[in-house]
């Protein structure tokens, strides 16, 4: 196991998420700045996440001749570029254009990332490195972008972009000196969408997956109104976030020791686990506040409930991911890298119809309805691992040794 290399992606992986989300955090100050809405500085992240979805497909096509380990050296300059353009241009188009740099380069890491880990390690191993690769996701969620936040909050926003920036450097100096070079196999078939699209299993993955992620951004877009429609304090909001990325990384230790001998079993349990936990969830303001359980008051219980139910839908989505990797490079075969490119574009298109879904819920149902709402795509998602069995989802070599 090359266990530097493994690392230097997931810090990658990590400082992607980071710059992702890092604006969400600093609207106030970026809006002030720039002389624009919250609500126009918001699409520092949503044109982030669009010039993904538009670009990340063509452009894989493009450069899947160049050497992968130069392709990733690439791309964390690139991101080291866009945060330092972020940070110091005079006005917000500009500041749009150089997230555009990064938002392409974003796209293009996630597509080539699980390609490349899975060449440098032995195949029995692929699911853990996988696993030791996207700790940084969640890393990234539950750290980096609260601390990104903090540090923009102390020392201004431009000073977090910098910061992200000089990071993005010191990692693609680790880049060239840990990542071994990986070359494209000479007779290997040149990477075809549609081909990729018809081997057995690749469709129900890439819609399985994103419906996940559609029901986890429903509500987690939302986690706000529906933390104060229950009457928990306001503290619970930072709160929470923390305990959905420290639950991922449990998700992500869980699918790690599993992904090789018992993939099938423990994604259902995990996906099951997130469907418990939105449904759930409402039921916390609702019912929760009438109990006395063992003398201690329901209105006492309900925070610490919330938390319980919020670290299982954690530790699903964070074990899911894992295992969704894992099925579409087995899934995609030969033309696994246009399978995962197709994934990649998928989940940016549930990412975004999820917090539509969110908000068409919070507008029609209210705040208290929104996890309700989110368990659809979930229970949706959660059908396609049960009868993909065959081709998409199947056994793992323990499995099929032991029964089920």
């Amino acid at each position: 196991m090359p266990v530097g290399a493994l690392i230097v992606l997931a810090a990658i992986g990590f400082t992607a998420i980071t710059t992702e989300l890092l604006p969400s955090g600093l609207l106030p100050q970026i809006s002030a700045d720039f002389k624009v809405s919250e609500a126009t500085a918001g699409y520092l992240t949503a044109g982030y996440a669009a010039i993904i979805v538009v670009t990340v497909i063509p452009l894989s096509m493009a450069l899947s001749r160049i050497p992968r380990h130069f392709l990733l050296i690439a791309l964390i300059l690139a991101f080291a570029a866009s945060n330092a353009l972020v940070a110091v241009v005079p006005d917000f188009g500009a500041a749009m254009g150089s997230r555009v740099v990064g938002g392409i380069a974003h796209g293009l890491l996630w597509s080539a990332m699980a390609p490349f880990v899975a060449r440098i390690v032995p195949a029995h191993k692929v699911g853990k490195a996988l696993a030791v690769v996207f700790s940084g996701n969640s890393l990234g969620l539950a750290v980096g972008a609260p601390v990104g936040t903090a540090l923009g909050n102390l020392l201004g926003w431009r000073s977090a972009f910098l910061v992200l920036a000089a990071s993005g450097v010191l990692l693609a100096l680790l880049a060239v000196w840990l990542l071994p070079p990986v070359r494209r196999i000479p007779d290997a078939p040149r990477p075809s969408l549609r081909k990729a699209i018809g081997q057995p299993g690749v469709k129900t993955i890439a819609v399985g997956w994103p419906l996940m992620l559609m029901a986890h951004f429903a509500l987690f877009t939302y986690i706000a109104p529906f933390l104060r429609e229950v009457r928990l304090p306001d503290f619970s909001i930072p709160l929470s976030i923390s305990v959905l990325g420290v639950a991922g990384l449990v998700g992500i230790w869980i699918a790690g020791i599993t992904v090789d001998s018992r993939p099938r079993r423990w994604h259902l349990i995990t996906v099951a686990g997130v469907v418990v936990s939105l449904l759930l969830l409402p039921l916390v303001g609702t019912a929760l506040p009438g109990l006395a359980l063992g003398g201690v008051a329901g209105e006492d219980l309900a925070l610490p409930a919330t938390m319980l139910l919020m670290l299982v839908w954690g530790t699903g989505i964070g074990a899911m991911g894992i295992y969704n990797q894992s099925a579409i490079l087995r899934a995609g075969g030969e033309y696994r890298d246009a399978a995962n490119g197709l994934t990649v574009l998928t989940i940016q298109v549930g990412i975004t119809i999820g917090a539509m879904f969110g908000a068409a819920a919070l507008t029609l149902a209210g705040p208290g309805l929104i996890p309700v709402a989110a368990a659809i795509p979930a229970i949706i998602s959660f059908v396609l691992i049960l009868t993909g069995r065959r081709h998409a989802y199947p056994p793992g070599h323990r499995e099929r040794l032991s029964g089920p």
